[in-house]
């Protein structure tokens, strides 16, 4: 039976994306479109092959997201290709349309089942890939801050403004680090699981910890360089800006709850920027299309090929699992000069 709250949440994100539309309108209600596609192609194509690679090294580092989850669970009989491609069909879907609505938990229980993994081991799968994400963006969010408090100036108007100070930046920034500094020590220490009301942090172990805080910095890093190398050099405000920009307006999109973040991700990017060439602008403008086709678009496409021919193979694999009919029985042979009567006397008399 459906409650208030599986309403209440795809509401949210609609109203999130009417209200971001709205602002991001009066943003770009001066821009012109023949001046942002001039911009997509005043972007050299070095730059925008940087720009493929940096996409392909995000969702590689998502994949290693999975295969660090099997490795938790003790699962290794599956190989990396299976592993990739899961994952792939699993962002590239939930990235567009949204966690909350399809949180890319069917596509992993379709595939993994099949595998034989149980919804339990699914289950487990899917929580520690999010908390994977979770720890990455807590990481490196720690580590912008601490090296550029200053960096939350940008979002004046976005976020609170004491929130907004470089002193209460660097030291949000020094807490973010200190939990991940506990997560390392629960790890190594193997200190019992951490219960927070229904929720159960179970550490894993030191070498699947390791891994987490490789992985996970990586995929933002690879999602955050399509930006980088989508900016030219004149409204470029270095990596460190643009990974803090870059986690800023991505971490506002997922806490809207708006599909595939849609209109909030670049609100906020563009408002962070600070630039109000209207030249400038269509800069900025042109580098996120350039991320949303790279990060969101692209995938969704080919993951919707990719799911198509994984159901096409495993109805052709029930078809032939599918026993045939039973044959119809053949008529008996009748050999001339012989009388079936007398043959089945003797059959029933011959001893078993």
């Amino acid at each position: 039976m459906k409650t208030i709250k599986d309403f209440a949440w795809p509401l949210i994100g609609l109203l999130a994306i009417a209200v971001s539309g709205y602002f991001l309108y009066q943003e770009l209600k001066t821009t012109s479109m023949a001046a942002v596609w001039a911009a997509i192609v005043a972007i050299p194509p070095h730059r925008m092959v940087l720009a493929g690679l940096s996409t392909l090294i995000a969702y590689a580092a998502l994949a290693w997201y999975d295969r660090i989850a099997l490795l938790h669970l003790g699962v290794r009989g599956i190989s990396w290709f299976f592993v990739a491609v899961c994952s792939f069909t699993t962002y590239a879907l939930s990235h567009n349309i949204g966690a909350s609505v399809f949180s890319g938990a069917l596509v992993r229980y379709r595939a993994y089942t099949a595998k034989g993994l149980s919804a339990a081991q699914v289950a487990v799968l899917v929580a520690l890939c999010s908390f994977t994400f979770f720890l990455g963006t807590v990481l490196l969010g720690g580590v912008v801050l601490v090296v550029e408090p200053q960096l939350l100036s940008r979002l004046k108007g976005i976020l609170p403004g004491f929130l907004t100070e470089p002193k209460t930046a660097l030291i949000v920034g020094i807490g973010l680090l200190a939990f991940v500094a506990l997560y390392v020590a629960g790890s190594i220490l193997r200190l019992p699981p951490l219960h927070v009301r229904k929720f159960k942090l179970e550490y894993p172990r030191p070498a699947i910890m390791g891994r987490q805080l490789l992985a996970a910095p990586l995929e933002l890093l690879g999602a955050a360089g399509i930006l980088y190398f989508a900016l030219p050099e004149a409204v470029n405000p270095g990596p460190i800006a643009v990974i803090a920009i870059f986690l800023a307006s991505f971490s506002v999109a997922l806490v809207s709850n708006a599909p595939g973040g849609l209109g909030v991700f670049e609100l906020v990017f563009i408002t962070a920027m600070q630039i109000t060439d209207p030249g400038q602008k269509d800069a900025i403008i042109a580098a996120v299309i350039v991320f949303r086709v790279f990060y969101f678009w692209i995938p969704a496409l080919i993951s919707v090929v990719v799911v198509l021919l994984y159901e096409r193979s495993r109805l052709a694999d029930l078809a032939r699992a599918t026993p045939q009919a039973s044959a119809v029985p053949e008529p008996p042979v009748i050999v001339p000069g012989l009388d079936a009567h007398r043959i089945e006397r003797k059959l029933e008399k011959k001893p078993l």
